[in-house]
């Protein structure tokens, strides 16, 4: 295989293509930019250093193999000070599950358990009457117009189930899901400094508040994660404050990990079911497709738009040469439409074989995937069973982002 250098003239190339996917116009719809991104090779040259994998086979290679690592805080303390890796709410996501690479990460994802089937079970019965709760809201709101479907639907209803399971007070909710809002920008493809400085703001209020509630539980334990977390941790941990603070970072992870991604898989979802009548009709008709049209639309418009790793040796990847170290951004949003993996990619089909990476893949699948699924699936079969067909009354605007995608509203009206 030969093995391709980058030149200066690849990452302008490069750049152009970038600039373009940071401007309103490229959040709302990427997909173009995506395959021009694809048309230019399986991996290219990022501009800022580094590069860019785009097909789903390198994309899914990369993900699986233990020779990729997370960015984690040995390897962000190298990238030096005035770096994105250096603010606090970088350094601060640095202890969580999602940047944890092995041993570090066996050891705390088994602290940490999974949503087994019976945990799944008891959580349905939650998301099942919030469900009803949130679109009785709804169809209130519908009655006199129009509504919107991600304030009233699509961000309370994570929040309500996390919350609920992790025994966190309702008046909290609203507050919580403001500041993810805010955090998530430190896991931007390329944040600005004022989203920085929002997510640093962001991360220390959730630190303290978090903090708090691992006290609280340690001094009142109930039947609850958390309390459960404190009693795993106190056996693996001799001393109190570190316990409490390791809870803490898996409090956090599973928050940050609930709410975003699985508010803007519900929305989407629901723009893809409400945008064109003929998708509501054919899941209507067939109620059997609901697992299948969740699937498509992780793929057809995945929540996490890009994935980042660092290459832990000197690899060759697709002919690219990737040095130790250096950070290979995975263009999940494109490989979804990648077509050597999907016939005809830009078709939304529920009928095709699902195949996506939307839960990342290998070590660092998706915790949270059971649940997003099972919220998912029961709010699609309750809209086409309780309401009558929906309609898109305007396109909804995107908050700016490249790789967490969010929907700021979903108006709709009856049709």
């Amino acid at each position: 295989m030969s093995v391709v250098t980058t030149s200066v003239h690849d990452r302008r190339a490069s750049a152009s293509l970038f600039s373009r996917l940071r401007t309103a116009g490229g959040q709302a719809d990427p997909f173009p930019i995506y395959q021009e991104l694809l048309a230019r090779g399986e991996v290219i040259p990022a501009p800022w250093g580094g590069s860019v994998v785009t097909s789903f086979d390198v994309c899914d290679q990369v993900l699986r193999s233990r020779d990729w690592l997370e960015p984690d805080k040995r390897w962000r303390d190298r990238q030096g000070p005035g770096t994105r890796w250096n603010a606090s709410s970088s350094q601060e996501m640095s202890n969580t599950l999602a940047a944890l690479n092995p041993p570090d990460h066996t050891r705390i994802r088994r602290a940490a358990g999974t949503f087994d089937r019976s945990t799944v079970e008891r959580i349905s019965r939650t998301v099942d009457a919030t469900t009803d709760r949130l679109l009785d809201t709804l169809s209130e709101r519908l009655r006199d117009g129009e509504a919107d479907f991600a304030a009233l639907v699509g961000e309370e209803l994570p929040v309500a189930t996390i919350g609920d399971w992790l025994g966190l007070p309702a008046a909290d909710w609203p507050r919580l899901r403001e500041l993810t809002h805010d955090q998530v920008f430190t896991q931007e493809l390329l944040p600005s400094a004022s989203q920085l400085a929002a997510s640093d703001a962001a991360t220390a209020e959730l630190r303290t508040y978090f903090m708090a509630l691992v006290s609280d539980r340690r001094a009142h334990p109930g039947d609850d994660p958390v309390s459960r977390w404190i009693q795993t941790w106190d056996a693996l941990e001799a001393d109190p404050e570190k316990a409490n603070e390791a809870v803490y970072f898996l409090v956090l992870f599973v928050l940050l990990a609930a709410l975003e991604t699985t508010s803007q898989l519900l929305t989407t979802m629901t723009l893809l079911l409400v945008e064109r009548p003929e998708r509501w009709n054919q899941v209507a008709d067939h109620p059997d497709l609901v697992p299948a049209f969740v699937e498509e639309t992780l793929r057809y418009d995945p929540p996490t738009h890009v994935i980042s790793r660092v290459a832990a040796e000197d690899h060759v990847l697709s002919g690219m040469e990737i040095r130790k170290d250096e950070m290979v951004h995975l263009m999940v949003g494109a490989a979804h439409r990648d077509p050597a993996r999907h016939s005809d990619p830009d078709r939304f089909d529920p009928l095709r074989k699902p195949a996506h990476l939307a839960f990342s893949g290998g070590i660092h699948y998706c915790l949270g995937a059971p649940l997003a699924r099972l919220e998912a699936q029961i709010l699609l079969r309750q809209l086409i069973r309780r309401l009558p067909r929906l309609t898109l009354v305007r396109r909804p605007s995107m908050a700016p982002r490249v790789a967490f995608r969010r929907l700021l509203n979903l108006d709709v009206a009856l049709a």
